[in-house]
């Protein structure tokens, strides 16, 4: 079954540590989550891994590898709000050296149940004010640098 974005959300959390392992759900049990409201765009995320390359002479052969992992930048395009708490925390965010929690709640609950959810861990390393054309809205451009794996949590009835 799929499901459209819409309705899905996304929260800031706080400053959060980097575990040096992977996390995992209970990472984030003790957060406060705050929603970053006129979310438009949430971007794209997950592991890439890096390539390393070695060259064998005696098999005229480029042999690849796998390293380490990086799960990206989301881009979080966002209606400009000046009086949202989740957009004061993101530029607030910004202007800082740490890594904060972050958690995307999508809109795929079956009855009764509990939606997906992806939790993961990610500087804010812009905040940007984007002005386009005369019959645009004016956004905040966010981009989160994910400095951790992706947590993911599936719908449950």
């Amino acid at each position: 079954m799929i499901y459209a974005t819409n309705g899905a959300k996304c929260y800031i959390g706080g400053v959060i540590v980097d575990p040096g392992a992977d996390v995992t759900e209970t990472t984030f049990a003790s957060q406060t989550w705050t929603e970053i409201k006129e979310v438009e765009s949430l971007g794209t995320y997950g592991d890439t891994a890096s390539e390393i390359t070695f060259e064998s002479i005696s098999q005229n052969r480029t042999k690849r590898l796998k390293g380490t992992r990086n799960a990206g930048s989301m881009d979080l395009v966002c209606g400009l709000d000046y009086a949202d708490a989740g957009q004061l925390a993101l530029i607030a965010a910004e202007k800082t050296i740490h890594d904060y929690a972050f958690r995307i709640v999508f809109n795929d609950a079956p009855a009764g149940g509990t939606p997906s959810e992806r939790l993961f861990i990610a500087k804010v390393g812009s905040a940007a004010e984007a002005m386009d054309t005369a019959n645009a809205v004016m956004k905040l451009n966010a981009s989160l640098w994910i400095n951790s794996n992706i947590v993911r949590i599936n719908a449950e009835a």
